[in-house]
Parts: C-alpha cells; structure tokens; sequence
C-alpha cells in the first residue's frame, strides 16, 4: 500500500490550535505502517469525549470547542482519520471503504485503551463512529451524536440502484456550484422515492470525478458568508495551480486545504463519499449489526443536530424511535449547518459537557 504523509511544514501556520500532536502506529491489511493523529486536551482525570470530524475536514473543526469542554473539566480526544489531517494518506481508491475505516479506528482505539468514553461524531466521524461503538460498547459510557447517522437500506428497489451507479458512472461533468445547487434541495437521505439518495449521488459523483477536489472552498463555505464571485475567482486560481498565492482565500479555507500539498494527497476526500451506503451496498450487513445493538443500547443517548442541515435533517427521528438510551435525554436541534461545531462551538459544547457530568453523576 503506497502511503503519503502530509509534511508537518503544511500546518506550520494553522491559527488556533496550539495541541501537541499524539501518533498511534497500526497496521493495515498487507502490514502496512499507518500513522494515525490524535489531539489529546484536558485534565487526564476528568470524563473523556472522543470527537471524531467527517468530510472533507479534520480534527481542526473542533478547535473552537476544545477550550470550552477543557474549561467545563473534560478531556477532549480528536483524531484524524485516515487519510485526513495530520493523519496518513493512502494514495490509492480501492485502500479506501466504509469497512476499512471502521478497522483501522477500531485498531487506534483499542491501541490507545481509551475506556468509560462519551461517543460524539458528526458526517463520517459518525457513521465510522457509532460502528466504532458498536465493536467496542464496554469502551463506551454515552453517545452523542449530530448532524450524521448509521444509513441502512436495504430496500431501495434494484431500479433506483441501478438509475444511481448510471448517474455516478455517466460521463456528464459537475461543477462545484451545480453539485451544491442539487444537494441543498436534499432534506436527509430518504425522503419519497429515494429522492435524498439521488440527490448524494451528486456529491458522491463530483467528488470522485475531480482531482483536485477543493476541500478548503467546500469546507469554508459551510462554515462562513463567502461571496460567491470570490469562491469562483479563487476556484479558477486552484485550477491553474495557483491555489497558494490566491488573494481570495479565505484563513479557513486554508486551514482545510494543509492537509493536502497536492492532489495526490486527496484520495480520500475524492473515494469515501462513494462509500456512505445510500444505496445497498457490501456493507449492508455490518449495518444491520450495529443497528441491532443500539436497538438494545440503554447507556445514554443523546441527539444534538443542527436541524437545518440538507444531508441529515431529520437523522435523530429513528433513533429516538429505537435507542432504548435516548429516552429522556435533552434532545436538541441547534441551527449552525453541516458543521455546527464549529458555527455553534460554545453552545454545543454547553450541551455536550452537560449530558456528560449529569450522566456520569447517575
């Protein structure tokens, strides 16, 4: 497995996040080396929250929050995921699935020993996440989750699978703005006749079929007003390798745009939205298991979103519905998008340390 890492040079000038870096070595499936990166903030004896980031970003989406669960006693531990961020990158498609990422988590956390934990994650953080949970449910005393999910359908009809893969395999070319114009149309992934699941395909297309997906513009957008000629101008400048010197970058989208010096370091950014099983999928089985435990899980169970998200409106309804743990827990929707924890940093994690110290009091 051919495996890149980003130089630490990258990250030299990333404002606002002061966190000495921890690396935990595993293996992959041909005894690879992977280095994982993980921040590691708070007292060592206070109730710890492991808070994993999704796409196309990294653990610097928490850098906001970190300082305010530290000052309310929590130890706050953020990897990257492979990768992402200060992690590794393997630089092939097929290194990448669902499955993959779930086993080298799994492999991280177990390494670390990392017990009595409070579960949040958000968009693939999430989905990897609360499988993560599912594996390993003596490492973890409560769940929080927001703004993600654990997508199990097994009856899409076999028309509107193959209508999907069409599109996503169909020669037709996608601009940033016209993938964005289709996904903000989505309200969650179902929706009457898969229409959520058509919608991702988009974005699931857009991202595989650009090299140079552009992490940095697609991550600030969702977290800051851009002018929209700005995002345009400084999308030409990265399609003629200007990216660098662009007057229109924007700080954040240069802080998500580090991990990756080139191209070749996104290969993830461009192979995982394929892997979210909006459609069946090889992963459909592990799904269900980890359906099944939460379906029995009485630990407590919190959903926090932000409620005016496309991809994930309306995430928390089945599990409300089905989590045993959820009941009577301070479900909340928050505003602030996709990447509430960042929009909504000292608010989310008010609600976060609260659900921790209220239940680690029980």
């Amino acid at each position: 497995m051919k495996i890149l890492r980003t130089p630490d040079h990258c990250f030299a000038n990333i404002p606002d996040y002061p966190f000495e870096p921890h690396y935990t070595v595993i293996k992959t499936d041909d005894g690879s080396d992977l280095r994982i990166h993980h921040i590691d903030e708070g007292p060592k004896d206070g109730p710890v929250i492991l808070c994993m980031h999704g796409q196309p970003v990294w653990s610097y989406l928490y850098a906001r929050m970190i300082p305010f669960l530290v000052k309310a006693g929590i130890r706050v531990i953020a990897p990257d995921l492979p990768g992402y961020g200060k992690s590794d990158k393997p630089a092939a498609r097929e290194d990448y699935s669902y499955q993959r990422q779930v086993d080298w988590m799994n492999q991280w956390l177990v390494q670390n020993d990392f017990t009595n934990l409070t579960f949040f994650g958000q968009d693939w953080g999430g989905l990897i996440g609360l499988r993560m949970v599912a594996d390993n449910g003596d490492r973890f005393a409560r769940v929080a989750m927001g703004n993600t999910g654990l997508p199990y359908n097994p009856n899409v009809p076999e028309s509107v699978v193959e209508e999907i893969k069409a599109f996503r395999d169909s020669p037709k070319k996608l601009t940033l703005f016209s993938m964005m114009t289709e996904v903000r149309k989505m309200n969650g992934l179902g929706g009457k006749a898969h229409d959520g699941a058509r919608l991702f395909a988009y974005w699931q297309k857009y991202t595989w079929q650009t090299r140079d997906v552009p992490a940095g513009i697609i991550a600030s957008t969702q977290m800051e007003k851009r002018n929209q000629l700005s995002v345009a101008l400084e999308l030409f400048l990265g399609a003629i390798g200007l990216r660098k010197i662009s007057p229109f970058r924007t700080s954040l989208s240069t802080i998500y745009e580090a991990p990756f010096p080139n191209p070749e370091y996104k290969m993830a950014v461009r192979a995982m939205p394929t892997q979210v099983p909006s459609i069946p999928d090889q992963s459909l089985a592990a799904q269900k298991k980890a359906w099944t435990f939460f379906e029995q899980f009485e630990k407590p169970f919190l959903c926090v979103g932000a409620g005016n998200d496309p991809v994930t409106n309306g995430f928390e309804k089945q599990w409300l519905a089905k989590v045993p743990g959820s009941k009577g827990q301070p479900h909340q929707m928050i505003g602030g998008g996709h990447f509430f924890q960042w929009a909504k940093a000292e608010k989310l994690s008010a609600i976060l340390a609260d659900f921790i110290l209220r239940n680690s009091a029980d």
